[in-house]
């Protein structure tokens, strides 16, 4: 299909100065003082997919931030491909490690500099353009919805209730998302499954205010050094997790599947010297892959408490602080992880000490059969424009409301993502490869083709 590549090449300049124009507004949902720049950014969404073709467009109200929706129904009786995307990103801290400002994007040896650049503007706008193509070269094969929300990055707290409400409108045949990433620009994959999620935020108290190091240190317990603690007891020494009955729903995977799984390319050397590290750390008895695809993990996110502005202050702190996240596989659930967790966190703290656990938000796993249609379909259409098949991959992150629309929508979806593992998103000088944006854009025309094809 020579007219994509045509299409591109033609608009490729307007296609990245669009893109810049959302990354330039800071939607980033965590914040309320952001709350202005969530509007502004789902209004921005509505003028570029209204201007791509969309028959109607329009921005909703949710319990939180809004949704956009849109729409292109060409023929009741053809399949609906349902586009799902955000536009909130992560803070940007710590902002003197980024190279350029965060909200003025930047192209540096080919890629996007700036906060959502991939996750999830970069990838989302992906769609829109290739809407354009499409609708422009009087190419689509099918109907499009689009729904792009503004409350992932904090676990889509409302968009359930939104796709509850609005079940009719959302009706479709399939969920089309890039929001994961590919295991390198020459070696495509196709995201086969993503691990859930369990976020908790716990508080340890020890005095009723902050005390004299010099006249209590050695005879009040410290909360920070408490907590250090009770964090220490979380795994054992084989970095297994010592929750009781953490485990007990876990879905093993076979022995055969382990062994399709280590057929994708992956180089431990090259991995390790990407993020400057000596060596891997991780349940005993995986690899590497593994224990970031098929097994759950612990981690500590955030640690505070006591004085950490310039200079010393000599002080036992009142309170210590620290958000720890779960990720969690086929199976597990994650409100009852987070009751199993809450419970035993509470057991480690000693007398000396008062614990509040507090849940912020989870998700499920999420397993994408590779023998649906809609599977095969972005199969076909990564070989045509890469050349080559991509490989099925079970993720190690989490997009807690795809799970979600399988609950609520009856739908499944396909996880096409074009980011790489470089990409450095959540995290200072998030970027995207140009090559992977274009690439993207060729390659969902193909998938609408092949999946209409099927249906």
């Amino acid at each position: 299909m020579e007219h994509i590549k045509k299409y591109i090449e033609e608009h490729k300049d307007r296609f990245l100065e669009e893109l810049f124009t959302l990354i330039r507004i800071p939607s980033i949902s965590s914040i309320s003082d952001h709350k202005p720049d969530m509007l502004r950014a789902a209004e921005q969404w509505k003028k570029f997919i209204l201007e791509a073709g969309a028959d109607k467009a329009e921005v909703m109200p949710s319990d939180g931030n809004p949704v956009v929706y849109a729409e292109k129904m060409i023929d009741p009786a053809k399949p609906t491909v349902l586009v799902y995307g955000h536009y909130d990103v992560m803070p940007v801290d710590p902002i003197d490690m980024w190279k350029s400002e965060p909200f003025k994007p930047e192209v540096r040896d080919e890629k996007i500099y700036a906060r959502g650049a991939d996750d999830d503007k970069g990838q989302s706008f992906m769609h829109a353009k290739a809407f354009e193509l499409m609708v422009k070269t009087n190419t689509l094969p099918c109907n499009v919805k689009f729904m792009i929300e503004g409350e992932e990055e904090i676990g889509s707290p409302n968009l359930g209730k939104f796709c509850e409400i609005h079940k009719e409108m959302l009706k479709a045949d399939i969920i089309l998302v890039s929001d994961t990433s590919m295991i390198a620009q020459d070696v495509p994959s196709i995201t086969s499954g993503l691990r859930g999620l369990a976020y908790m935020e716990v508080e340890v108290t020890g005095p009723n205010r902050d005390l004299h190091s010099g006249l209590y240190g050695g005879a009040v317990a410290n909360p920070i050094n408490v907590l250090a603690r009770m964090i220490a007891h979380l795994q054992d020494e084989n970095f297994k997790i010592t929750v009781p009955g953490f485990y007990d729903d876990v879905l093993e995977v076979s022995k055969e599947e382990r062994e399709m799984m280590a057929k994708a390319p992956f180089n431990l050397d090259k991995y390790k010297k990407s993020i400057d590290i000596a060596d891997v750390e991780g349940e005993k008895g995986f690899t590497t892959s593994e224990r970031t695809g098929i097994r759950p993990s612990l981690d500590v996110n955030g640690i505070w408490g006591g004085y950490t502005g310039e200079g010393a202050k000599t002080v036992i702190p009142s309170k210590a602080y620290a958000k720890i996240s779960m990720r969690l596989v086929p199976n597990q659930d994650h409100k009852k992880i987070a009751q199993l967790f809450q419970k035993y966190f509470e057991s480690l703290a000693p007398k000396s000490v008062k614990v509040k656990v507090t849940e912020l938000h989870g998700g499920f796993p999420y397993v994408s059969p590779t023998d649906m249609k809609a599977y095969q379909a972005a199969d076909k259409a990564y070989t045509a424009t890469f050349g080559k098949r991509p490989v099925p991959v079970r993720s190690g992150g989490s997009i807690p409301i795809i799970s979600t629309f399988e609950k609520i929508l009856g739908l499944k979806s396909i996880l096409m993502g074009f980011g790489l593992e470089s990409d450095a998103i959540h995290s200072p000088n998030e970027n995207y490869p140009l090559f992977n944006f274009y690439k993207g854009i060729e390659t969902i025309p193909y998938f609408y083709q092949y999946f209409t094809e099927m249906m």
